[in-house]
């Protein structure tokens, strides 16, 4: 099928789909198509900023989606080749039973706790297909060997991993305080091969796979540390970025990463919020824990990064850090 499209070099293929993605101008019914050294990337409409072009394309097969097989929209997600079907989901094995018929997914798990303990990990039971917890997952150009039922990790923050990604450059250093199998310290380290990543975790299952992911990936610029993020970056200074994704208790981290981070670094911290006070309670402990170490911050970007439970959201603060200003100084 002719198609107007976007030429660009492989190399930056990824990163230009995604943007095409955010914009809704990428023609999802139509495959990628590689000539030569270049992507080509089919579009619905002229994209500015880019020339277009006219060239055919195969159209992807489209499945009927679970929810039209079913009748309602199942809760699940999809890592890799593994969907996991939410505890509270009443109609599990009949919905177990339709996600395996969808061509890329050959195992259902279904939660049976939420996600607890001192690694982040949840309860696993398999519902149908291949009795396996372990798969390889792509995303944003990357890929990820995960046992969903060692580690903790989420799909759902793909295009959150972008951005923040998109905010580092060449030379910086970045410390990743939870960083888990690497989804966010992995991603930065291959697209600025010559920024330095300390990617820290506690989990040893999250360290053995967060280092066949370095492998996997073959990036050279990443360091990882096992142990608690507060014993681990003692002795750094000057950090650029610093990644604070543990929404249920990053507080207890801060005051430590506060003293590695460079005058106006950033910290990029997550946490979970009701509804009613979903930044200014937050910001206002963190400036007293800033205040505590003579510092003061100012805020960069507050957001939703998605919903979380009933009332309460997934939410990302980002902020530089300055030295305070005293009375005597001014």
């Amino acid at each position: 099928m002719e198609s107007l499209c976007i030429r660009v070099p492989k190399k930056d293929g990824e990163k230009v789909r995604q943007k095409l993605i955010e914009l809704g101008d990428i023609d999802k019914d139509l495959k990628l198509k590689s000539e030569n050294e270049d992507l080509l990337i089919p579009v619905v409409m002229q994209v500015e900023g880019y020339g277009t072009e006219k060239a055919d394309f195969e159209e992807l097969k489209k499945e009927k989606p679970p929810a039209e097989l079913l009748g309602f929209s199942p809760a699940y997600e999809q890592v890799g080749d593994i969907a996991i079907i939410d505890r509270y989901e009443p109609e599990a094995r009949r919905v177990a039973d339709v996600l395996l018929r969808q061509n890329k997914i050959r195992t259902v798990l279904q939660a049976e706790t939420s996600i607890s303990g001192e690694y982040r990990t949840r309860g696993l039971s398999i519902l149908a297909g291949e009795r396996k917890t372990e798969t390889i997952y792509t995303e944003n150009g990357c890929r990820y060997l995960i046992d969903l039922a060692k580690v903790y990790f989420t799909p759902r923050l793909a295009t959150e991993r972008l951005r923040v990604a998109n905010q580092v450059h060449n030379g910086d250093l970045v410390v990743d305080m939870f960083a888990g199998v690497g989804p966010f310290s992995i991603l930065i380290a291959k697209r600025f091969p010559r920024a330095r990543v300390i990617a820290i975790d506690k989990n040893p299952d999250a360290i053995r796979y967060l280092g066949e992911n370095v492998k996997l990936n073959k990036v050279n610029n990443i360091e990882i540390r096992e142990g608690d993020a507060r014993e681990e970056i003692k002795g750094l200074s000057g950090t650029d970025h610093i990644i604070m994704n543990l929404p249920h208790s990053g507080l207890e981290f801060l005051h430590a990463a506060l003293g590695i981070l460079k005058k106006g670094g950033i910290i990029h911290f997550y946490a979970i919020a009701h509804e009613d006070d979903l930044f200014d309670g937050l910001l206002k402990t963190i400036e007293e824990i800033a205040h505590g170490s003579n510092l003061r911050i100012i805020p960069v970007n507050k957001r939703v990064v998605r919903p979380y439970a009933p009332y309460q959201y997934n939410i990302c603060i980002e902020f530089q850090v300055f030295q305070a200003v005293t009375w005597h100084e001014v």
